[in-house]
């Protein structure tokens, strides 16, 4: 289960929709599986199917998060025109099993999020519990 504050949750979303029709992403911080902060990146790709974050940006997130004391539980990412279940793309680019994907899908009116863990033998649907 990954816990998100609200104000957090409709920041990741806000940044999904100011992206649009580009996918968005960025990374979540915070201790366990509670998100603390989140860090709204550049898509390095520019572009509505896919996206990439610079080594920079990562580095500098990296660091503020361990100023802070905290780890990475999540990478988001939108997907501005389908539904949120993982690409063959963010499949092949899950390098990291043990953080969280979040996936942000504008293709309905009303955004729907949803969280994956993706290891090699499958892909499976992590919950996600909204803060007050």
């Amino acid at each position: 289960m990954i816990r998100i504050p609200k104000s957090i949750y409709h920041e990741m979303v806000k940044h999904a929709k100011k992206e649009f029709p580009q996918e968005c992403c960025g990374i979540l911080g915070g201790k366990g599986d509670t998100v603390e902060k989140v860090f709204d990146l550049e898509n390095a790709e520019r572009s509505p199917i896919r996206y990439s974050i610079s080594p920079q940006e990562q580095m500098r997130v990296y660091e503020e998060m361990e100023r802070g004391a905290m780890e990475m539980v999540a990478i988001y990412h939108s997907h501005p025109q389908t539904i949120p279940f993982p690409s063959e793309t963010d499949v092949k680019f899950a390098f990291t099993p043990e953080v969280a994907s979040i996936i942000i899908s504008l293709k309905e009116e009303e955004p729907m999020v949803k969280a994956f863990r993706i290891k090699k033998e499958a892909i499976y649907l992590e919950e996600v519990e909204i803060l007050p």
